[in-house]
């Protein structure tokens, strides 16, 4: 029998420290504020093991509706992708897809009609030690960097 009611609360849900190692393609990192005044430019880091969107993408869409409810919309550049239908079901779900080739290596998830989340997207073709600190930054709640800019660092040999 247990002591105090505290026995019977869960852990906190908290990244392991060695998490940045042990990320993957296919990886997401989130960091996901629902609050208005969320503070960092970006809310999280999705490596996708290809340039397949249709493949890709229901995965991504599946962990972030646990955690968020249904997403409604997602908004990608069209030059990261191979092709870009217009919507994909997910579960039953339909998620409108918005493409632009606007070059900015983020992904726009909206949940609702107007809550938006915004990814770094890391190449599937990125050196895993570029994609792990690339995914860190983007993690930041006060990162404040661009995410191509994010990219270009982390993507950008040291001189040696």
């Amino acid at each position: 029998m247990a002591d105090s009611d505290s026995s019977h609360t869960p852990p906190p849900l908290l990244l392991p420290d060695a998490i940045h190692r042990a990320v993957k393609p296919g990886a997401a990192l989130l960091r996901l504020e629902t609050k208005r005044s969320r503070e960092g430019l970006l809310d999280g880091a999705w490596w996708p093991r290809t340039r397949d969107i249709e493949t890709e993408l229901p995965a991504l869409i599946r962990v972030l509706s646990e955690h968020l409810g249904p997403i409604t919309r997602v908004g990608v550049d069209s030059s990261a992708w191979d092709e870009v239908p217009t919507r994909l079901i997910v579960d039953d779900q339909v998620v409108h897809l918005d493409s632009d080739p606007v070059g900015d290596d983020t992904v726009l998830i909206t949940r609702g009609d107007n809550d938006h989340f915004a990814l770094l997207l890391v190449p599937p073709d990125t050196e895993a030690e570029a994609a792990r600190e690339a995914m860190a930054r983007a993690v930041h709640a006060d990162n404040i960097t661009q995410a191509a800019q994010i990219l270009l660092v982390a993507t950008t040999p040291e001189p040696g």
